[in-house]
């Protein structure tokens, strides 16, 4: 089928040496784009590399502007920039420490708008690019002790429509993915001290199955293709119909 290949692209993937950001740098792989697997923890960027034809792994904290200063220099020309890193300390509200707000501003957005900032012009110029932005269906439903967190990830919503209007007239698409509930090492691990928790949320998917990191790379590798050129602007859920719009 023509218009799905990535052949010649090169992809930046942040949290790449995670489940899911791992499953969306394999997509764009198979795809036929040269991934650089991007992450703050450096050796498990390096394995999710080394098993992926023509990727490499690059360190990044988003939470240091300098260190997203020197990621920009050192990557090079990228066609795709998919945002995936993200970082949620679960709290209430009223008992939040600013200083996790602090973090998650830094890593969920102030992150990925510095290092847009720095890759979008090269993109503009070069009449081709790709920004996909992971939020969370936490930031467009809402989730109790996720105040902070939702509130870092709703302003991708904006930042990535606005993108979308700006870099338009030079063919560059912006648009945002929302993953739900999502079987992961990270809810495994909190399922530990919750018996039976990931059954309970099973039973509330209308689908009745948590998602998978390959069912959020299915819809974000899509996306950066020219099969999807016409879609920009957008904010799509993958929630097994959790979240409807």
């Amino acid at each position: 089928m023509d218009g799905l290949r990535l052949d010649g692209r090169v992809a930046v993937v942040t949290g790449g040496a995670g489940a899911i950001g791992a499953a969306i740098a394999a997509d764009l792989t198979a795809l036929g784009a040269r991934v650089v697997v991007a992450d703050v923890d450096l050796p498990n960027a390096e394995k999710v590399a080394a098993g992926l034809a023509g990727a490499r792994a690059l360190a990044v904290d988003l939470a240091l502007p300098a260190a997203v200063e020197e990621f920009g220099g050192a990557v090079g020309p990228v066609d795709i920039l998919v945002h995936n890193a993200g970082v949620s300390v679960v709290e209430p509200f009223t008992a939040g420490d600013p200083a996790n707000w602090d973090l998650m501003w830094q890593v969920n957005l102030r992150g990925p708008m510095l290092l847009t900032k720095l890759l979008l012009p090269g993109m503009m110029a070069r009449r081709w690019g790709r920004l996909v932005f992971i939020s969370s269906d936490g930031a467009r439903a809402g989730s109790g002790g996720e105040g902070a967190y939702a509130a870092t990830k709703a302003g991708l919503f904006g930042l990535a429509k606005s993108l979308a209007r700006e870099a338009a007239k030079s063919q560059v698409t912006s648009n945002v993915v929302c993953p739900g509930p999502t079987d992961t090492p990270m809810l495994r691990r909190v399922s530990v001290a919750e018996p039976g928790l990931v059954d309970k949320i099973a039973r509330g998917i209308p689908l009745r199955r948590l998602g998978t990191p390959a069912d959020v790379a299915g819809l974000v590798s899509y996306l950066c293709t020219d099969r999807a050129a016409y879609i920009t602007g957008q904010t799509l859920s993958v929630s097994g119909g959790v979240t409807m719009h």
